[in-house]
């Protein structure tokens, strides 16, 4: 990275994080929304941006990671430093259980198969009561630090800032390794790809569970966040916004996802008054974005930029 564009990068941050202070209390519980929604969407973009495996099952590992560290935290009294990993953990050894039976299975198949397994986390939490308490969800403690608890919103804002900030770091780590290269080169050709070596099968789960992960991670946050969680703040619809949030930013590039999933999360902000078209505006976005954007916002720009350097 060039030093101009490190100053503009820590100018920025600089900004986002005075920007709070200034502001009424509801524009943190906003940024932490969109913060959340870049972790979710960097998962999803690392197993169907980097490695081409359609998954249309995110906001079941949401649902998962929310409700584990919420039962963590409620039923086992381990606090909210402890809940969150676990709770995370325990999403990638279920993205593990669903990558296994995947791995057989590509395009069409593969999707349908993710959005059955959200369609079926959904079923669960509606109906093992016992566990989950179904419809009437379960009230959610603030993080503590000893005696600082992290029970108001600005406070929540910088915990899940720093959260994001790290996360976003590890997937661009990732990207940038050898473990990001055999995920492209999967995409590209899985053939050429076993040509030289790559371990498909590997890889791939790996692509599953860091999803599951991420997922796991951004459902734990909004669990502590809201402060409740019940089945319905997880429906399949939620995976269909998370694939629109990449597919807009940019499939294969972690900026895309931070791109895509700021502007998704703060388009309801702008459509508060039309709330029930807001399920069909954000199929309309996916499809105009497919058909005029395929590679994105970030692959305008790109492109832009590769136009006036002719």
């Amino acid at each position: 990275m060039k030093s101009s564009t490190r100053m503009i990068v820590l100018v920025f941050l600089v900004a986002l994080l005075l920007f709070p202070l200034f502001m009424e209390t509801y524009f943190s519980y906003v940024l932490c929304i969109i913060f959340i929604a870049v972790i979710n969407a960097t998962g999803l973009n690392l197993v169907t941006g980097y490695s081409g495996q359609t998954n249309l099952g995110q906001s079941g590992f949401v649902a998962i990671g929310a409700y584990a560290t919420a039962l963590f935290m409620t039923r086992m009294g381990i606090g909210f430093w402890g809940a969150l990993p676990a709770g995370g953990l325990i999403t990638a050894f279920v993205g593990l259980l669903i990558a296994i039976p995947a791995l057989r299975m590509r395009g069409l198949y593969l999707a349908l198969v993710t959005f059955g397994f959200a369609a079926i986390t959904e079923m669960i939490l509606i109906h093992w009561v016992s566990l989950t308490h179904g419809p009437d969800g379960i009230r959610v403690p603030s993080p503590e630090i000893g005696s600082f608890a992290f029970n108001s919103d600005l406070r929540m804002f910088y915990l899940i800032f720093a959260v994001t900030a790290f996360m976003v770091y590890m997937a661009k780590n990732i990207v940038n390794s050898r473990v990001g290269r055999a995920f492209i080169s999967i995409r590209e050709s899985e053939i050429a790809a076993q040509a030289m070596g790559v371990d498909i099968t590997r890889y791939k789960i790996m692509a599953f569970i860091l999803s599951a992960f991420y997922g796991g991670i951004a459902g734990g946050l909004w669990a502590t966040l809201a402060m409740f969680i019940s089945p319905d703040a997880f429906g399949v619809v939620e995976s269909i916004i998370a694939l629109a949030m990449i597919a807009v930013g940019g499939m294969g590039s972690i900026l895309g996802s931070i791109i895509g999933g700021a502007l998704l999360s703060f388009l309801p902000e702008i459509l508060r008054e039309a709330r029930e078209f807001q399920e069909l505006l954000f199929g309309a976005i996916l499809v105009i974005s497919l058909i005029f954007l395929p590679n994105g916002i970030v692959g305008l720009h790109d492109k832009i930029r590769r136009g006036l350097a002719k």
